[in-house]
């Protein structure tokens, strides 16, 4: 995310009235360089972020599948950044009709908030066999909702969940086209290389301990974080071809 850059003033103080220093003229050239220069570097930035960003593929609200929103807890939790995109599975059956996929995440929902006592739906996203995309966790599809979905890096990430059981089964061509346009859409908003490998620091899981700092792929698997066979091997092994497509589609 970008940060606004303190302002320096240009201006020195009028001897002639030191509590109304407005006499721009005596700027030194260095501070106008200086000033001149930092305009520059932001402008780039702007269109460095603008180059990178994919177009926001078509999303179902939480409305759109009928999330209960008397049953969460209310407010967000936010982190400063999203850094990482850990692709999930929901191990629940792979025979549903895409007209249910509503019903079943209302399932999973229910199951996080009422079983496990989370505040909200543990992913960010989920999406179906059919390639439709939904919003997940409440709290803004743009922004860094931190969610619940990988154990120790729930913090500056986000989860993307593939509702169906892939360890033998393949995911759909369709489910993996989308998961690299809604990667490439979201981690572009916080200028991140689908391709990329970034760290985060593990805030306590079964695989790495408290404060360990891991590399990870910017596109990551729930196993490279934690020890699963989460996403599943056969969902696992396309997360490359993933990264290629998220990559290109930001114009990478």
């Amino acid at each position: 995310m970008p940060y606004p850059h303190p302002h320096t003033s240009t201006q020195q103080p009028n001897p002639t009235n030191p509590t109304n220093p407005t006499n721009p003229t005596t700027a030194p050239p260095s501070a106008l360089d200086a000033d001149a220069n930092a305009d520059a570097d932001a402008e780039a930035a702007k269109v460095a972020a603008a180059r990178y960003r994919a177009p926001r593929p078509s999303i179902v609200t939480r409305a759109g599948w009928g999330a209960d929103e008397k049953i969460r807890e209310a407010g967000h939790v936010y982190s400063k950044t999203v850094k990482v995109a850990f692709i999930h599975h929901t191990v629940t059956g792979n025979n549903y009709r895409c007209s249910q996929a509503p019903s079943v995440m209302r399932g999973i929902y229910r199951y996080h908030v009422k079983s496990l006592g989370w505040r909200d739906y543990g992913y960010n996203f989920t999406i179906d066999k059919c390639g439709k995309i939904y919003e997940g966790r409440s709290g803004g599809v743009t922004k860094a909702v931190r969610g619940a979905h990988t154990l120790g890096f729930n913090t500056n990430s986000m989860g993307v969940a593939v509702l169906g059981t892939f360890t033998s089964k393949k995911p759909s061509a369709k489910a993996v086209k989308a998961v690299a346009k809604l990667t490439a859409w979201k981690l572009g908003l916080f200028k991140r290389n689908p391709r990329g490998t970034t760290h985060l620091v593990s805030g306590g899981g079964n695989k790495y301990k408290k404060g360990a700092k891991v590399k990870l792929h910017v596109i990551a698997g729930h196993r490279d974080g934690f020890a699963t066979e989460c996403p599943g091997k056969r969902l696992y092994k396309k997360l490359g071809s993933v990264r290629k497509t998220a990559a290109r589609l930001q114009g990478r």
